[in-house]
């Protein structure tokens, strides 16, 4: 008779060679390692968590301070069993900027709607993971092949390409420090290594503000830099909460995000069992409904929606070591950051055109990201049937084509998504599956770690 699997693991210490041998899932290794550890995966997550709520115009500290919370949930409704950090979602900046109307200064003043809304999408993708612990994957997978999945990510980065540009186009001197803030972030990326090139949002933005200050502040150039809220701000002290107003066309607007959030953590999770060598897809379930819970608790109380990080899968690429425990530690560490108000006073001096300059570098990689997607999966754009999703759903997306169903706006993302599902499913029925890269352990530590 086979016995009923516990929800953890047996976890056990670590007894290999850290040079040579990895840390497995089920492993936990001394406490002051672990801290260490998990201090590095607080740091590259950070400067991605920290630029999508300024991006939106929700509040940083408590952002910082729920994905702390958010990550030790996962692990305990995951059951410890994969390892990931839960940040903020850069899927959700498009639909919150439609339906808020943010501007890209300050804090967002229709807040409240971007909240109610993401709370729907937070519910929607709990109860998509409901299905998938119950069902599998293999729906999802048919439902949303390569061609449908790059169209959705390509079309996020394509949709925001304006948002980004306006908020740089002030004046002369914002348009010359967003082109030095990507050119910081540029150096980084490509001529560092290691940590460093993994925190090169964080640094990027260091290095342009500094640069800003000199400009401004010593020289004259521009707007200076106002200090005067990071001396009254206390350094200890809770964060701000919101609480969210539950506007229907708002809910229809951001809720199809979910969908986004499915794609993107199905390849999150299958990056990270090819790294460990370990099946996780009985998992998958498991990780979409708290990725979902996590997001609703998270919007309930101001915060942004939440994801997976990638970053901290390069860190685990790097480092081999893949022990969840670690991101208990990077989830307390993040907790406490956000505790800081001293913090969040002196990440809202940080100007509008290097933050515009950041996402131009953002939301260009999340465009590359999609396109990554078909390259990976070597898609045929010989087919007739191909080409027409790309083509159409991309010019959809970019051109903010929007379709009412009566009285509810879908939006130029919801759209063009449910588009790019809807032809895929007509124009590819009973056509060949698309073909699909499958990579080795080492191939996507490779990709990742050089990306």
């Amino acid at each position: 008779m086979q016995t009923k699997e516990s929800w953890f693991p047996k976890f056990k210490p670590y007894q290999g060679d850290l040079d040579t041998m990895p840390v497995q899932t089920d492993e936990y290794l001394p406490a002051g390692k672990s801290i260490i550890l998990g201090l590095q995966h607080a740091f590259a997550m950070f400067g991605a968590t920290v630029l999508a709520p300024l991006l939106m115009g929700f509040d940083p500290n408590l952002t910082i301070f729920i994905t702390g919370i958010g990550t030790i949930l996962f692990f305990l409704m995951t059951g410890g069993r994969m390892p990931s950090y839960l940040g903020s979602s850069f899927a959700f900046i498009g639909a919150v900027v439609a339906v808020t109307g943010y501007t890209g200064v300050g804090a967002n003043p229709n807040l409240s709607l971007a909240l109610g809304g993401t709370i729907a999408c937070g519910v929607l993708y709990a109860l998509i993971g409901l299905v998938v612990i119950r069902t599998g994957t293999a729906w999802i997978e048919k439902l949303m092949p390569p061609i449908v999945t790059g169209a959705i990510v390509m079309i996020i980065g394509l949709h925001l390409a304006p948002v980004a540009i306006k908020s740089v186009s002030a004046n002369q001197f914002d348009s010359w420090m967003a082109l030095i803030t990507i050119i910081c972030i540029s150096v980084i990326a490509v001529f560092t290594k290691g940590m460093v090139r993994r925190l090169l949002l964080l640094l990027g933005l260091v290095a342009s503000y500094f640069i800003y200050f000199l400009l401004a502040n010593v020289m004259g150039f521009g707007t200076a830099i106002d200090f005067a809220k990071v001396g009254q701000a206390a350094w200890f002290g809770l964060p701000t909460f919101h609480s969210p107003t539950f506007d229907i066309n708002a809910m229809m607007l951001i809720a199809p995000v979910a969908i986004i959030l499915v794609a993107e953590n199905l390849g999150h999770f299958k990056a990270v069992s090819a790294m460990t060598g370990k099946n996780l897809s009985p998992y998958m379930g498991r990780g979409f409904f708290a990725d979902g819970v996590c997001t609703t608790l998270s919007a309930s109380v101001g915060g942004t929606g939440m994801t997976t990080y990638a970053e901290n899968i390069g860190v685990m690429a790097v480092t081999k070591v893949y022990s969840t425990t670690i991101f208990v530690f990077a989830g307390v560490f993040a907790i406490l950051l956000g505790l800081s108000p001293k913090f969040g006073a002196v990440i809202s001096t940080i100007p509008v055109a290097l933050l515009g300059g950041a996402s131009i570098v953002v939301f260009g990689l999340i465009t590359v990201a999609g396109a990554k997607i078909w390259v990976d999966n070597k898609i045929d754009f010989t087919k007739n049937s191909t080409l027409m999703i790309g083509a159409v759903c991309l010019i959809m997306g970019t051109g903010n084509y929007s379709l009412q169903i009566g009285s509810f706006d879908l939006g130029g993302i919801g759209t063009a998504t449910l588009a790019a599902i809807l032809l895929n499913l007509f124009l590819n029925r009973g056509s060949e599956k698309e073909p699909v890269v499958e990579k080795s352990a080492d191939q996507i530590n490779s990709t990742i770690a050089h990306s």
